[in-house]
Order: structure tokens, then sequence, then C-alpha cells
């Protein structure tokens, strides 16, 4: 029912539900999430809370997972989710999330509200992957074969969809988020990585409440053929948001605001877009000049073979 594409990298061909060729960290496997009866959004732990796959996934990827006891009462727990729940228990295989955020700092407050989008994610049941942009290189035209490099884009194409947060400095998106960005090409070989996977997007801003960035970043996703969700958050004056790192539900995390109800709705969107435009991913982005183009290409690799052969007869 699914459609599925490949792409291939360091000579490795990894699909959307990535190869058998990668390693424990990047593998998948498959959960069916079971029929449940959904009181107030909250499904039971077994469905969406508890960590589910490889534990190095978990702990190379899930950095966002917290102790039992906390996500089975925290804040993202007691959300009413009833229509998107109903939605998730019928999207199998699990929808599959890259989590990408934009600053390193200590405490970055991009990573702390990618995290709680993650959790959100989460709790629907979604497979959600966040990329740290430690140790990335700056872009270049050598380094495509490094570890980082290899990581973020195995990510990407194993992904359904996206979620970007990046901090606004000097009005717009940072560097350490474009590099992330630069690093995901748009063609590899016939497959466009990108192309057709869902996005949603959010900025926090050490000021007032602004929208260069989500901007920036909408046009981004736009250029990478990818579906933008219509909804965006903007969370101002971010380092007033979040509690502190020692409060409870294990501290650092996004206090009640409008702001923290829109981060809601946009992970819903983004949810509820992916499981529709999932089965059409390779029908939607088929395209008649690209069809042209293949044609072309294959009516000459014709005539030379052709050529080739009618060269070999007279001889």
């Amino acid at each position: 029912m699914f459609a599925r594409s490949s792409i291939r990298l360091s000579n490795t061909v990894f699909s959307r539900g990535m190869s058998s060729t990668t390693t424990t960290a990047a593998a998948t496997t498959t959960t069916t999430m079971s029929s449940t009866t959904l009181t107030n959004g909250v499904s039971p732990p077994a469905a969406t809370l508890d960590p589910y796959d490889d534990p190095a996934i978990d702990a190379q990827y899930r950095p966002f997972l917290l102790p039992t006891e906390i996500r089975s009462s925290d804040w993202v727990s007691k959300l009413e989710l009833d229509s998107v729940s109903a939605l998730a228990s019928t999207a199998t295989p699990r929808l599959k999330f890259l989590v990408l955020y934009g600053s390193q700092r200590q405490r970055s407050f991009s990573r702390l509200l990618a995290y709680e989008a993650s959790r959100i994610l989460h709790r629907l049941g979604a497979d959600v992957r966040v990329f740290d942009p430690t140790g990335l290189p700056v872009k270049d035209d050598v380094q495509h074969d490094h570890p980082k490099v290899q990581e973020l884009r195995k990510l990407s194409a194993w992904s359904d969809g996206h979620f970007w947060c990046s901090p606004e400095q000097h009005g717009n998106l940072t560097a350490v988020f474009k590099n992330q960005i630069d690093w995901i090409p748009l063609l590899t070989g016939s497959v466009r990585p990108t192309q057709g996977r869902t996005l949603a997007l959010a900025q926090v801003s050490g000021g007032s409440q602004s929208f260069n960035t989500v901007n920036s970043l909408r046009i981004l996703g736009r250029w990478m053929r990818m579906w933008v969700v219509p909804n965006q958050s903007s969370l101002p004056m971010a380092w007033t948001q979040f509690t502190a790192e020692d409060a409870e539900e294990g501290g650092s995390r996004l206090m009640p605001s409008s702001n923290r109800d829109r981060l809601v709705d946009v992970c819903e969107e983004l949810f509820r877009f992916t499981a529709a435009f999932r089965p059409l991913s390779e029908g939607m982005g088929d395209r008649f000049s690209e069809r042209k183009e293949r044609r072309e290409k294959e009516a000459k690799a014709a005539a030379a073979a052709a050529a080739a052969a009618a060269g070999g007869v007279s001889n």
C-alpha cells in the first residue's frame, strides 16, 4: 500500500524503511499499535508511551525520552488528542520523523523545543529520531563520506517527514541549522532524498515574537520539494518559557501558554499530513519534465547501443 523509494549513499542502498545493511543505531523494526479505547486522548502506556525498538536507538536518537514515571504523567501524556490518536492507530507501519534543531549551546532552547515536539509525536506512536549536529563538518565538496554527513543523509532517507526548529539570530536561522540542510542533497543519482516528505517548522527567539526564521525555513522546505504544513510555531523570549533544569517533569519543560498549545497544533498537523501523504508520496512527485528527461536519456542510450551493435556487425 505504501510506496517506497530508495537512495544510494556511500555505495549502499537505503530505502525509506532503511536497508538491512545499516548499522544497529540506524535499524528499525515495525510495531503495530493495538486498537485501544482512548479516554481524554490518553492511550495506554504500552501503545505509545513506553520505549520501543533497539535500546541503542533510544540512546542515540531519543534523548527526549524520560523515565516511565514522568512520561506517564507529564503534560504531554495528559493532552486531549482523540482525533489524531484514532488516526495514529491506523498508521502502520509507524510514521517516521526526523527532528533537527539549530544550536549547540549547553542549554539550547531550540533543542528543548524540538524535544517537546518529539515527545508529542512519540506520544502519538511515531518513530521519532533526533539528529545531534555536534561534529557535523562545515559544508564543502570533500567530506561527503564523513560519518556525521552519512548519518544525517541516512536519517533523512529513512524518514516520512521532518520537524525543524531553529533559533533566530540576527533576524534569521542559524549557521548550525543551515549547515545541516546544506548537507542534505537535492538529488542523488535519480533519487530526490527529500521529495514528497512532509515538514513542520518552529523557531525560538530571545526577544519579541518573530516569523523571519520560520518563513526562511518554509522557503528551504519548498525548494527541497517537501510538503510544508500550513501551521508553524514561533516561541518568543524563549529563555522565559521553560522550567528550571531541576524542576518537575524532568526539568527544562515548556510551560503552559498559548505558545505551547500552538506547538501541539503543529505536531498534530504534521502527523495528519504525513499519514495522508505517505501512500501518495511516489505519485505526488511524478513530474512531466522529469519523465521527458528520462525518455530522452533512454532514447540516446538506446541509439548509442544500436550504433555500437551495428559497428560490431560490420566488423
